[in-house]
């Protein structure tokens, strides 16, 4: 059964059954101490894109919004038995849909949204018919979305776990804030916290 860790910000790993393992946006918190096969990087802010954290294993794939962006189109990807696809995101004054992406990953099964750096952005409106399991919502209303249009894109989004994350930049997490998140199936987690997907 794949896992995931969430290691606070906006920075996560997930282990698949098989023992792949991929960083998405590292930044903050424990949990890069296993080396790397793929490192996601949403856009190049410095709380998304910290590589000297983790360790690669010589064969690692790191895909940023340069690669998932190339040819001018969301491009998807399939490594070692992970599907990785681009999806929008910017639309708002940090971050535009040109230098910035979320990404959808498929593995053991389990499909997992990860909004990256965003606002509401129209391909959300697609996503419901694919059935997310878990979708990974920004919500610090400084930089992004707040708690109440993030709680708008969960609804749109309809996955079976909304989890609220970049919750108050320069803190790892504000469970204050998470509680505030009011979307269906909402899932809070801590950092420091593996969850059996």
């Amino acid at each position: 059964m794949a896992k995931i860790f969430y290691q606070g910000h906006g920075s996560f790993r997930l282990k698949s059954d098989s023992g792949i393992v991929i960083y998405i946006d590292p930044f903050t918190g424990e949990g890069y101490d296993v080396p790397a096969d793929i490192v996601l990087i949403t856009h190049q802010h410095q709380d998304h894109n910290e590589l000297g954290l983790i360790t690669q294993k010589p064969d690692c794939t790191v895909i940023t919004e340069k690669e998932a962006l190339e040819g001018g189109k969301h491009n998807s990807f399939n490594i070692k038995g992970v599907h990785i696809e681009a999806v929008e995101a910017g639309y708002n004054k940090g971050h535009t849909p040109e230098d910035s992406v979320g990404f959808i990953v498929t593995v053991d099964g389990k499909k997992l949204y990860f909004s990256g750096d965003t606002s509401k952005t129209p391909q959300m409106a697609t996503f419901a018919p694919r059935q997310l399991d878990y979708a990974f919502l920004c919500a610090d209303g400084i930089y992004n979305m707040n708690l109440t249009e993030a709680a708008e894109c969960a609804i749109l989004i309809a996955a079976k776990h909304n989890v609220p994350v970049h919750l108050k930049p320069g803190e790892l997490f504000d469970r204050e804030m998470a509680e505030q998140f009011e979307a269906p199936n909402r899932l809070i987690i801590e950092p420091g916290k593996e969850v059996d997907l």
